[in-house]
């Protein structure tokens, strides 16, 4: 109720924008990342970003606040409360269907290719980025989707949800972090691309995403517990073993040796 519902709310809201941080997962495969992916990430944002918005006010402004507070697709119900069950309301409802299928594979892709790029550094076993003869990461992407599929028998759907954007929330902490650091340690480093706004856009970025974190803690404590659970299980894991077995000279070191040549030449 109140305030406090209102943050409470916000690991739900995340989970509209989560996976957008995927686009640039595909840096490999674009032939100018420094201009293309920025212009996709922030283009999917804003796009995203105005949807919410107006199926928040559109939705609330139609059928009210106390039709859609329990709601699970409050724009078809909006539509079903003004103009009753129709064609409009079925099409809408078929869309949203549509969109939440493609929601899933892009799920698939950035959970694939972050297995892939993990194990081929020797983070996660090297088994995992093995590829098949159309050159994909077959295991990524499968014994990750056997995972989420027995999860998902679990019914606990509000739980994984959570989940998910707990652990998304942490890494944007961490991420605004590492910026933050490299920023002030290697102010002079070549940048392709350069965040408007630079560490103060970080530090908002940086509080934002330990509110959300802390939100989450407000809907369901043990959703901390079970997230650090499983962080502390990767720990342990690179702290015993992968930390002994990464491998060097991965296409990322590889490709930022060739960048520095030639830049010297």
């Amino acid at each position: 109720q109140g305030y406090i519902g209102i943050w409470a709310a916000v690991p739900y809201a995340i989970w509209f924008f989560l996976a957008v941080e995927g686009v640039p997962l595909a840096a490999e495969e674009a032939k100018d990342p420094a201009q293309s992916l920025p212009r996709g990430l922030i283009g999917a944002m804003l796009i995203l970003a105005a949807f919410a918005i107006l199926i928040l006010i559109l939705s609330a402004g139609a059928a009210g606040a106390s039709v859609l507070k329990d709601s699970g697709a409050p724009l078809v119900d909006a539509l079903v409360k003004v103009y009753g069950h129709g064609m409009l309301a079925n099409f809408v409802n078929f869309v949203g269907l549509a969109g939440l299928i493609a929601s899933f594979f892009s799920i698939i892709y950035a959970y694939s290719r972050q297995i892939f790029a993990l194990s081929r550094a020797g983070y996660l076993p090297t088994s995992l980025s093995l590829t098949n003869k159309n050159k994909s990461p077959y295991l990524a992407v499968i014994i990750p989707g056997i995972i989420g599929f027995l999860l998902s028998l679990t019914k606990q759907g509000d739980l994984l949800i959570l989940i998910a954007v707990f652990g998304a929330t942490i890494s944007y902490v961490l991420m605004m972090m590492a910026h933050i650091k490299l920023r002030i340690s290697q102010p002079n480093v070549y940048r392709p691309y350069r965040t408007p706004g630079g560490i103060f856009t970080s530090s908002i970025a940086l509080i934002l995403s330990i509110v959300a974190v802390v939100a989450g803690f407000l809907v369901d404590p043990k959703v901390w517990f079970i997230a650090l659970g499983i962080y502390v299980v990767f720990i342990v894991y690179f702290l015993v073993y992968s930390r002994h077995h990464l491998i060097s000279g991965t296409p990322e070191e590889e490709f930022a040796s060739i960048k520095a040549a030639e830049q010297e030449l």
